[in-house]
C-alpha cells in the first residue's frame, strides 16, 4: 500500500496524512469514499449467516422503545416492512472473501489493530441506539441510508434498563445523512447514533483492536510461563524463625515470588514471543479446513481468517511463534505483509521453510495459489 499516495477513500488525504491528523484525534466525513460500493454480502447471504452456530450475530429491535437483544444463532428475522430492527453480524471477513477485500483497504493501520469488518441490515429507523466504542471504527454504507448523529460526550450516562449499553443523555453536536459509498470515521468514545433511513439500510463497521492494559497482562502472563523449565531454582527459607502468625504469607517468600515473574518477563524474547502469540491467536468460532501439501510450481497466499505478524525475531501464525532468519525471513514478512507469496518467491525458501509452509498448507491456514 501506498502511504504516501493521496486516495478518495480518505477524502484526498494519503494513509500517512490521515494517520497524523484524524487517527484516535478527530472524525472525518468522507463522501463517496467508495463510489459505486456493492456490498460484500446480500440480505440472504447475512440471514444465512446469521442462523449458523459458528457466525456471531446479534437482533436487535426496539419496537416502541422496547430495547430487546437477541443472540445468534438467529433463524428467523422480522419482515424488512415492520420498522425498527437491525441485524448485525460480526467477523464478515472470516467467511467472504469479498468482506476480507474490504477489511484489507483499511491495513495502512497495523494489522495487530485491525480488528474485523461487522455489517448490518435495518429496516427502516433501526439501529443500536446511542453509544460510544472504545476503539476506533470506520463505518462504510453499503446501501440504502443512515442518518448519524456524533458528539464528543465526555458525561455520559448509561441508561440501566435496557439490554444495550445505551446513553441515556446523549448530546449530538453534528448530524449526517450517509449514502452508499460515503464513510465516517470515529475516534474512541466519540458518541454515536445511526438510524436508518427506510428499509433496506446496509452499513459496514470496520473496527480496531483495543485491550485494556489489565486485559492484555492476564493474556500474556500465562504464556509468559509456558517455556519455564519447572526444575528451576526451589525456593528456601534456612532463616524462617517460629512464627505466631502461621496463616500470614511470609515475606521472604513473597520477594522470591515478584523475583520470579520479574526473570520471567526479562527471559529474552519472553515478553516479545508472548504478544506476537496472544495477537495473533485465532477468535473462538475460528476453524481451518485441513489440506493438503502446497503443489509444486504454486503460489502461496494466508487464508482470510488467518492472522499473521511478526517482529526482529520471530515469525507469528495463529497463535503460535516460528523463528527465522536471512532470506527464509524476509519471505515470511512478505508473506505476513502481503499475504500472499508467489511461486518464484515459494521456489526460494529453504528446504525447512518450504516443510513448514506444507504444514501451514495441511492444516488449512495457507492457501494454493495459481502461479
Amino acid at each position: 500500500m501506498q502511504i504516501d499516495l493521496p486516495t478518495p477513500v480518505l477524502a484526498g488525504l494519503s494513509p500517512a496524512q490521515f494517520m497524523r491528523k484524524h487517527w484516535q484525534k478527530k472524525p472525518l466525513l468522507v463522501r463517496q469514499a467508495f463510489a459505486g460500493i456493492q456490498p460484500p454480502a446480500s440480505f440472504k447471504q447475512l440471514a444465512a449467516l446469521a442462523a449458523r452456530d459458528d457466525v456471531e450475530s446479534r437482533l436487535v429491535t426496539a419496537f416502541g422503545d422496547d430495547w430487546k437483544l437477541k443472540h445468534g444463532p438467529i433463524t428467523r428475522l422480522p419482515a424488512m416492512s415492520k420498522p425498527g430492527w437491525t441485524l448485525l453480524v460480526q467477523g464478515l471477513d472470516q467467511h467472504l472473501a469479498e468482506a476480507r477485500a474490504l477489511l484489507d483497504q483499511f491495513r495502512f493501520a497495523p494489522d495487530a489493530r485491525l480488528d474485523d469488518l461487522m455489517l448490518s441490515v435495518a429496516s427502516d429507523g433501526g439501529g443500536v441506539g446511542p453509544h460510544f466504542d472504545s476503539y476506533d471504527v470506520f463505518l462504510i454504507q453499503l446501501a440504502g441510508q443512515r442518518r448519524w448523529r456524533i458528539g464528543a460526550q465526555r458525561d455520559a450516562v448509561l441508561r440501566d434498563d435496557v439490554p444495550l449499553k445505551i446513553i441515556a443523555n446523549f448530546k449530538p453536536e453534528q448530524e449526517f445523512v450517509l449514502e452508499a459509498g460515503d464513510m465516517l470515521y470515529l475516534p474512541p468514545r466519540w458518541a454515536h447514533d445511526g438510524v436508518a433511513v427506510g428499509p433496506g439500510c446496509m452499513t459496514g463497521s470496520v473496527g480496531f483492536r483495543a485491550s485494556t492494559a489489565d486485559g492484555l497482562a492476564a493474556d500474556l502472563l500465562p504464556r509468559l510461563f509456558d517455556e519455564i523449565d519447572a526444575t528451576g531454582k526451589l525456593y528456601a527459607d534456612p532463616r524462617q524463625e517460629a512464627v505466631t502468625e502461621p496463616a500470614r504469607v511470609p515475606t521472604a517468600l513473597l520477594d522470591f515470588a515478584r523475583r520470579a515473574v520479574e526473570a520471567a518477563v526479562q527471559r529474552p524474547q519472553a515478553l516479545e514471543r508472548a504478544l506476537g502469540e496472544a495477537l495473533t491467536e485465532p477468535k473462538a468460532n475460528v476453524w481451518f479446513e485441513p489440506g493438503e501439501p502446497l503443489p509444486p510450481g504454486q503460489g502461496a497466499a494466508l487464508d482470510r481468517r488467518s492472522r499473521m505478524l511478526y517482529d526482529t525475531a520471530h515469525i507469528f501464525l495463529n497463535g503460535e511463534s516460528f523463528r527465522a532468519g536471512g532470506r527464509d525471513a524476509a519471505l515470511m514478512r512478505s508473506l505476513a505483509d502481503k499475504r500472499r507469496l508467489s511461486a518464484g518467491e515459494v521456489e526460494r525458501l529453504s528446504a525447512q521453510a518450504r516443510e513448514l509452509l506444507d504444514q501451514w498448507t495441511e492444516d488449512g491456514w495457507v492457501q494454493p495459489q495459481a502461479a
